[in-house]
């Protein structure tokens, strides 16, 4: 979301709706994780007083955030998103996406080798487009792992990614440990999403960070940020989400 020059897309009640400018970007990263004061969002920006004033105003009138009253002053305020970031604007990435297609002049070997290039083709055509989809992969994948987790049943974090690592292995979506539990940090070898993908030098495993943001929520109702540091599309002979 951050970057002076995009267009960021979110989604309320009202639809998707663009935002472009970089303080207003600047205000809706701050709060994405939590809920911020006025005097924050000034340091955070560095701007006046009455510009961001301003600024609040229109992200209120688009009802992407919302204005509460800080239970600790009941004379401050503090500001929430009441949106959900989907998308940015990026520089189209055609070649990619021609690599992913090219795949399909070639016969699969097995039913995970077809339905991986459709999802490289998916993911590197929203790219050719000049859109990000990480954020909205991670979002359908957190969906999915919040339905995916009522197949298991440890309410533990160990016995739910034993739970889990069986789930992977006997769906073919790759082989899954745990090297730490403090912090998490969780490895995928074979990983379903992006075993077969070149080194194009960018992490595609938005939908598997969501994935397991999801099981995790689900199960141990904690809300966690795993992200991605190694993967194929980096040059790994693997995938590892780290808990930020």
């Amino acid at each position: 979301m951050k970057g002076e020059g995009h267009t960021a897309l979110f989604s309320n009640r009202d639809g998707i709706i663009a935002i472009e400018g970089p303080v207003k970007l600047q205000i809706m990263e701050l709060l994405k994780d939590s809920s911020r004061s006025f005097d924050e969002i000034v340091k955070y920006t560095g701007k006046a007083k009455s510009t961001i004033s301003v600024h609040l105003s229109d992200l209120k009138q688009n009802n992407l955030l919302e204005e509460r009253i800080d239970p600790k002053d009941k004379r401050k305020k503090t500001y929430v998103m009441c949106s959900q970031y989907a998308a940015c604007s990026q520089k189209p990435i055609v070649e990619h996406y021609h690599a992913a297609l090219k795949k399909f002049t070639t016969t699969f070997d097995n039913e995970r080798e077809l339905l991986t290039s459709i999802l490289h083709a998916v993911q590197s055509g929203f790219e050719a487009q000049g859109i990000n989809h990480r954020p909205i992969m991670e979002t359908i994948g957190q969906d999915v792992g919040m339905r995916v987790a009522e197949n298991f049943t440890s309410t533990y974090i160990e016995g739910l990614f034993e739970e889990v690592a069986d789930y992977w292995e006997t769906h073919k979506l790759g082989y899954l440990s745990v090297p730490s539990y403090d912090p998490l940090a969780i490895q995928i070898d074979d990983c379903f999403v992006c075993k077969s993908a070149p080194d194009i030098g960018q992490k595609l495993c938005s939908f598997g960070e969501g994935l397991l943001q999801g099981i995790i929520y689900q199960k141990l109702n904690m809300q966690c940020n795993l992200v991605e540091i190694e993967c194929h599309g980096n040059g790994d002979d693997h995938c590892l989400f780290v808990m930020q």
